[in-house]
């Protein structure tokens, strides 16, 4: 670099939250004696029109050709500032913001100590600044369309949102029907509406819409490539029948020789299922399915004389030659929205979950409640082998949810509101039943929530503040040991059902999930966000986003709310045609690289490779970065073992000046 650096300097106040703390004009006045100062200004807020105006004006009448900002987080406003700096034609990455608010004032009381502090950050941000290199971002081109794994709710709202507006979408499915949770739900809170009814009409658009690209029954087994660009290997799992050759007339269930006798997964194991199955009736799409575990032909090699499926199939869908395949495609940007697990209820002993039969959780009651559930609707418990329609009903709520004992900490958010909709449904069904709900406290924090729970106290549902301690059996009864903490009351309550309103979890797979897309998880394992706030649906990892369940716990709007975000986030490098590339990346220095291949191992984004190259006439192994995956996080300079790979505006020769400064206060 042969230009003189000419340095502005400008401090914000950030209306009081520096200048509360930190003695600006004094800092002002500092700035002014750091090598190449030119200019040094304060500013009520830095961030705002007349404050980025204040920068381009000096750029251009001052002739600067570096700029510090002192004020919030460089994650909060650097691209503001690159742009505004840009603008007024100078290099974007002629920038260095020294944090003075999160690192300096927010954390410190005393203003003289703050202020020595501050002068430290900006002296440092200083040094840097005049050390850093004009670099360029570059575009490349984006695949226009889309890949969604999941298709619950959340999955196909977002397949139909970018679908509809022109780009092709590969919606993939775990299971061999979509419609997620939702489509083991009997009502909707808090309008009672038809969980099916509303969500059966989106699972047929999903499989019929000529952008949407269906595949059932198939897990995603490998993502390479960067925004704009995946390369994506999807397994389709061998159904044992042709999807094409299938009508979905059932005869083949009908007819298994082990018809009925396997637990449901659809029906939470209440109802049973042969071998060869259709999830739920509404399944799309109606294409049946033969249980590799399952099927006495697949598990033995032997089904009676002969498969009894396959001599009644008429179309001759039934081959177990099957095998599974494999599908590649690319895609621009991903979609995650793989959905939840709910809380196992053994983990909570002592309400005795899978001791008493009529102990069950908020979803299989949901089962239970179905017109298309294995009872029918009706609502049956079994004493023994006695069915009798339950005539007192308690549930329990925060089973799994707010629950230190069982390393679960969060509020699940949609447990209170399904338990008031249950309650209301048994009244409904069971006008005779008398229902007791046990709470620690009600959370009606949705749109119609806390009228609807108003409604079902006033429909005779008793709300009972406390939490059980245990659950026994007493002769044909379930008694609940408690206590009303509103009276503090201790109290036995004999009750013929009991009903455990189990929390929201992470997925049991999400750890595969996270390697595969090398995202990264909240406390609570949850997928996390790039930004809680500003970037609610975007990943660290740049063209993936989540929307549903699997970034936390959430209702159906909020759910399907997101998963539009999430569409219209996908949506911006598929119709732009290209994505922007960061300048800040790594780069090795080939002549010093060892290929030791140690930099390759620790990078979490796989951006480094090792390739072969002829150094003097001898043909050896040295490290090269792929700059449309590096993010610039510098673990692969931090590991390496000749010191021949840096980010580029983080080199050493730029770092350690900086770091020189903090110990200095001229």
């Amino acid at each position: 670099m042969t230009e003189k650096p000419k340095l502005g300097v400008y401090i914000c106040h950030c209306g009081i939250n520096i200048s509360a703390t930190v003695d600006v004009e004094a800092l002002t006045e500092y700035a002014l004696t750091l090598p190449n100062v030119k200019v040094a200004r304060h500013y009520s807020y830095m961030c705002s029109d007349p404050g980025q105006l204040l920068i381009k004006n000096d750029i251009k009448a001052e002739g600067l050709n570096r700029i510090v900002v002192a004020s919030c987080s460089p994650r909060m406003h650097e691209p503001t500032f690159r742009k505004s700096i840009q603008a007024a034609g100078l290099n974007p990455y002629f920038l260095e913001m020294a944090n003075i608010r999160e690192q300096c004032s927010w954390v410190h009381e005393d203003r003289t100590e703050a202020t020595i502090k501050a002068k430290k950050l900006v002296a440092a941000a200083v040094a840097k600044v005049r050390l850093l290199e004009p670099l360029e971002a570059r575009e490349v081109e984006a695949e226009r369309s889309a890949l969604i794994i999941g298709a619950g709710i959340a999955g196909i709202q977002a397949a139909l949102d970018i679908a509809d507006a022109g780009f092709k979408v590969y919606l993939v499915e775990k299971s061999p029907s979509v419609g997620g949770r939702m489509a083991q739900l009997d009502k909707t809170f808090p309008t009672l509406d038809c969980s099916a009814c509303i969500l059966t009409p989106k699972m047929v658009d999903s499989a019929n819409h000529p952008n949407i690209e269906l595949i059932t029954y198939a897990e995603v087994e490998e993502v390479k490539g960067y925004i704009g660009n995946f390369e994506i290997k999807v397994r389709k799992k061998a159904r044992y029948v042709d999807f094409d050759k299938c009508t979905g007339c059932g005869d083949c269930a009908s007819a298994c020789r082990v018809a009925n006798r396997f637990a449901s997964e659809f029906d939470e194991g209440m109802g049973k299922r042969s071998a060869v199955y259709l999830p739920f009736p509404q399944a799309v799409p109606a294409k049946y399915t033969i249980d590799p575990k399952s099927c006495l032909y697949l598990t033995k090699g032997k089904c009676g004389k002969a498969p009894k499926c396959a001599e009644v199939c008429g179309a001759g869908a039934i081959n177990f030659e099957q095998t599974d395949e494999l599908v590649e495609f690319k895609a621009g940007a991903i979609i995650v929205a793989t959905g939840f697990d709910v809380f196992d209820a053994t983990g909570k002993p002592e309400y005795g979950y899978g001791q008493y039969p009529n102990v069950i959780t908020g979803l299989e009651m949901e089962r239970l409640v179905s017109a298309s559930g294995p009872t029918g609707g009706k609502i049956k418990v079994f004493n023994g082998a006695e069915e009798i329609v339950p005539q007192e009903i308690a549930f329990i709520q925060c089973v799994g949810s707010r629950d230190k004992s069982v390393g679960v900490e969060y509020c699940s958010r949609v447990c209170c509101m399904y338990t008031a909709k249950q309650a209301h449904l048994i009244v409904d069904k069971l006008p005779e039943a008398k229902v007791r709900v046990y709470y620690m406290d009600v959370r009606a924090f949705g749109k119609g929530f806390e009228e609807f729970y108003d409604r079902v106290r006033r429909e005779g549902v008793r709300y009972i503040r406390g939490n059980p301690s245990e659950i026994f059996k007493r002769g044909n009864k379930l008694v609940i040991k408690a206590e009303d903490t509103l009276t503090a009351t201790p109290l036995e309550d004999e009750v013929d059902m009991v009903v455990l309103a189990v929390g929201l979890k992470p997925r049991s797979d999400y750890r595969t999930t996270m390697e595969l897309l090398r995202l990264s998880q909240s406390p609570d394992q949850f997928f996390l966000e790039a930004h809680p706030k500003l970037r609610p649906v975007d990943t660290a990892t740049d063209g993936i986003f989540l929307a549903g369940c699997c970034q936390g716990p959430k209702d159906i709007p909020d759910t399907v709310a997101q998963a539009k975000g999430a569409a219209s986030s996908a949506m911006i490098p598929l119709a732009k045609g290209k994505v922007t590339i960061g300048a800040q990346v790594a780069t090795v220095f080939e002549a010093t690289c060892r290929g030791c291949g140690f930099c390759v191992s620790i990078c979490p984004y796989s951006a480094i490779e090792l390739v072969t190259v002829n150094r003097m006439g001898h043909m050896i192994e040295v490290a090269r970065v792929n700059e449309a995956l590096c993010k610039g996080c510098g673990s692969c300079s931090a590991g390496c073992l000749s010191d021949s790979i840096q980010p580029k505006s983080f080199r050493d020769r730029q770092i350690l000046p900086q770091i020189a400064a903090l110990g200095v206060l001229r």
